[in-house]
């Protein structure tokens, strides 16, 4: 069934690559009103180095995974309750990357962050990349959508930073959601961050009894791996 997913040429791979470097920057900083934002371009060049770092990884070493996470949203065998989360997710998501800008720099709807929570809120995009890639690094199954994927003869993945969580890129993405708004000084960010934590803790427990039930081991990794999300807590 391999045979199913679409190769990307090297010329398409570097348009999406630049149309990924330029979208966020032009985001970010351009509703902001102000070019010399600092916050706003650090966040955009964390945010171009997650995606490119990501593309670049699977498109060289794992071309399948790369076109699965291009796969369209509602084919293949997605759990059809995912269809309605995700969609809800991409909509929130774009809510969140647009009204920070306009939070906190446009229309200065947020008051003025104190220095140290925009720095936590730096530091804190280190761990959500650590994360974010080092989840694609070690599972070649992790899809965009929520499904069994018995077309690539799917199985547990328990090395890298499964090690340490049981979804590690969910935990990767909370912490981008908390620490991004708190580097931009977007109250208005953190409040739609954490409605897009709710959503993916729900996610989560669909996914995990999807896996159970379908996923040969998966059982045997719960009991072995205990936390789903924050370490030592749940």
């Amino acid at each position: 069934m391999k045979d199913s997913y679409k190769n990307y040429s090297r010329g398409m791979f570097i348009l999406m690559s630049i149309g990924i470097a330029v979208v966020f920057p032009a985001t970010v900083v351009l509703l902001s009103g102000n070019p010399n934002w600092i916050e706003g371009w650090i966040y955009s060049i964390w945010f171009d180095v997650m995606m490119l770092a990501n593309m670049i990884y699977m498109y060289v070493k794992d071309p399948i995974l790369f076109s699965e996470r291009l796969t369209a949203h509602g084919s293949h065998n997605q759990e059809k309750w995912d269809r309605y989360l995700l969609n809800f997710l991409f909509v929130l998501g774009g809510l969140w990357l647009v009204a920070m800008p306009l939070d906190a720099q446009r229309f200065g709807l947020s008051p003025l962050f104190p220095v140290g929570i925009r720095i936590i809120g730096g530091l804190l995009l280190i761990p959500a990349l650590y994360f974010i890639v080092g989840a694609s690094v070690a599972n070649p199954y992790l899809s965009t959508v929520v499904r069994f994927q018995s077309d690539l003869k799917q199985k547990v993945i328990t090395t890298g930073v499964y090690s340490l969580v049981r979804h590690p890129q969910y935990l990767g993405i909370i912490i981008l959601m908390i620490g991004g708004p708190c580097l931009l000084g977007s109250i208005l960010g953190i409040i739609i961050g954490i409605g897009i934590t709710i959503i993916l803790i729900k996610r989560i427990k669909g996914e995990e009894k999807m896996l159970e039930e379908k996923l040969d081991g998966y059982i045997g990794y719960q009991k072995k791996m205990k936390y789903r999300l924050f370490p030592y807590i749940w």
